[in-house]
């Protein structure tokens, strides 16, 4: 009797084997599996076949044709270049997004502060003002064009600026002379030497300089980081590493494991293999980050383009109290220089000073004008990107692990014995291999060539090395593009976070002050004519106009 319940469990488990086995051998779950997924088929196996037909799958026996393998071919490229698609789209969405942000902020600035401008002077100053309201337009012109990345030296066209406002003011406070464009040109070239607006321009111009260069820079850097981001992301899959996508995904397939994923380490090894040489691109690319990151503090502090921009109205208009404060001065020096002017006719003269400048200044107050652009302000706007952009740092050498968890890639939290290893299920024993292109040279899944690097990850590669070489020289406040040998551009490109140029030294002044050479080129004016009283050499309804703005004006 014991004999006999031995011989029934033997056949039992026999048959229990058979069963088994005749289930292994099947390919029903495949066929679910390749319908599932949308792959048509003209055959798939009922039962495993032979596989010698198979290129890159395991030759055993098989659920797959050689149909089936070539069109698992195809879907591996896609699949993966869709997946490092869909894992770099936060990355480039960040970058597009916070550049559209920036500009649409700065341009709104811009217009704000023109238009503010605007109407404070013509309130202020009337009809003088818009009757030369170009000198001001020209100014947010230019100023635009730089920041547009136009060949625009900021420093040359500020000078330039000041410039052609002293011609203008000069002519409407000397308005009883006649005043020709080469008069007028003699008076520009003793801008500096005349001082007629006071510290204002040397002041606005460092500020001015600084928050430019550095909005520039700031704004070109997340255009770089856009271009660079959505060009590494299109995938261009060797068949190499084809293959190994084929064998990694859909091999399982072929030996009736559809449900199987691959192990984890093996999914490294396959990706790292393939994103070798984007890998490449992670050291340039954080040097790039930590460069944004330092102008991004440069423009919370001293190269606030908004606290620059904000008051600029009341700053010039500072300037334009210092010149007629000093009107007779400066007219005094002028005519000393420059030599004196022909009167007009009576008409004109009449008119005098305070018809010209008839001016009721008012104190700027912040409460008047909103502090925001384009709904924000650049406080909270360089916040955010700063938080996006620390977030982006050794993107592309995490990439291979953010994908290989993914659970549509990989067994996940499954046991090292139940994924797939590229030959069957059970666990994954090569070694994973280091990041970049050299280090594949051992890669136990992909053939990398590593002599040949990817032309265009190298050409992305120099954008961002030039690129962190501007933001490096923003962050000190001097433009890659025009280095100013001036006191000024030195102490601006220092980097030491002051907004404003240290005072000039004595001896500068003497120095630049030392000859005004006449009209005629005659010679230079002896310096005790210089230090005369200017009232002495004016007509007395100039001096007298100019007591009363004086006054007015205090």
């Amino acid at each position: 009797m014991l004999g006999l319940e031995l011989i029934m469990c033997t056949f039992s488990v026999l048959s229990v084997a058979a069963r088994a086995d005749l289930k292994a051998r099947n390919c029903s779950e495949v066929r679910e599996a390749c319908v599932g997924k949308g792959f048509s088929f003209a055959h798939v196996p009922v039962q495993e076949i032979p596989g010698e037909h198979l290129r890159v799958c395991p030759r055993g026996s098989t659920c797959c044709t050689q149909e089936m393998e070539d069109k698992f071919g195809q879907q591996s490229k896609q699949d993966f270049e869709n997946l490092v698609e869909e894992m770099s789209h936060e990355l480039r969405s960040t970058f597009v997004s916070r550049h559209e942000r920036f500009d649409e902020f700065f341009l709104e600035l811009l217009e704000n502060t023109q238009r503010s401008l605007n109407d404070m002077f013509v309130r202020t100053y009337g009809k003088p003002y818009m009757q030369n309201s170009e000198v001001f337009e020209n100014l947010f012109a230019e100023l635009k064009r730089y920041y547009m990345g136009g060949n625009v030296n900021l420093e040359e066209m500020l000078n330039d600026f000041w410039s052609r406002l002293l011609e203008r003011m000069f002519m409407l406070l000397n308005s009883q002379y006649v005043i020709t464009e080469d008069y007028l040109e003699c008076i520009s070239k003793y801008t500096d030497q005349l001082k007629p607006f006071g510290d204002v321009p040397r002041k606005l111009k460092a500020q001015v300089t600084r928050a430019f260069i550095a909005a520039r820079t700031f704004v070109q850097g997340l255009s770089v980081g856009r271009e660079v981001a959505q060009r590494v992301s299109k995938v261009s899959s060797t068949p190499a590493c084809i293959r190994a996508l084929t064998k990694m995904l859909y091999c399982p397939f072929c030996q009736g494991m559809p449900a199987v994923k691959s192990c984890k380490n093996y999914c490294l090894n396959v990706v790292k293999g393939c994103l070798a040489n984007q890998a490449d691109l992670d050291p340039e690319w954080n040097l790039y980050i930590d460069a944004m990151l330092l102008v991004a503090q440069r423009l919370e502090g001293p190269f606030d383009i908004e606290s620059v921009m904000d008051p600029i109205d009341v700053k010039i208009s500072e300037a334009i109290m210092n010149m007629q404060e000093n009107s007779a001065q400066v007219s005094y020096r002028v005519f000393q220089g420059c030599g004196q002017p022909k009167p007009a006719g009576m008409t004109r003269s009449t008119r005098g000073v305070p018809d010209v400048f008839n001016a009721r200044f008012r104190p700027y107050s912040p409460e008047e004008r909103p502090t925001t652009a384009a709904g924000t302000s650049l406080d909270r706007l360089v916040v955010d990107i700063k938080e996006k952009l620390k977030l982006s740092k050794k993107f592309w050498s995490d990439l291979p692990e953010a994908m290989c968890d993914d659970d549509r890639v990989t067994a996940g939290n499954a046991s090292d014995e139940d994924c797939w290893n590229g030959h069957t299920k059970g666990r994954y024993f090569p070694e994973v291999q280091k990041d970049g292109l050299t280090h594949q040279v051992n890669n136990p899944e992909v053939g990398v060539d590593i002599t040949r690097p990817d032309t265009q990850i190298r050409q992305q590669i120099m954008a961002l090395r030039v690129m962190t070489n501007k933001l490096k020289n923003a962050y000190n406040g001097n433009d890659i593009y025009f280095q100013d040998s001036s006191d000024e551009g030195s102490s601006s490109g220092s980097g030491s976070g002051s907004t404003e140029v240290g005072p000039t030294d004595a001896a500068d002044v003497a120095a630049t002050e030392g000859q005004v050479v006449k009209a005629d080129r005659s010679g230079p004016v002896d310096d005790s004519a210089r230090l005369c009283a200017p009232s002495r050499a004016l007509p007395p309804v100039v001096a007298l106009f100019t007591l009363a703005l004086h006054r007015q004006w205090r």
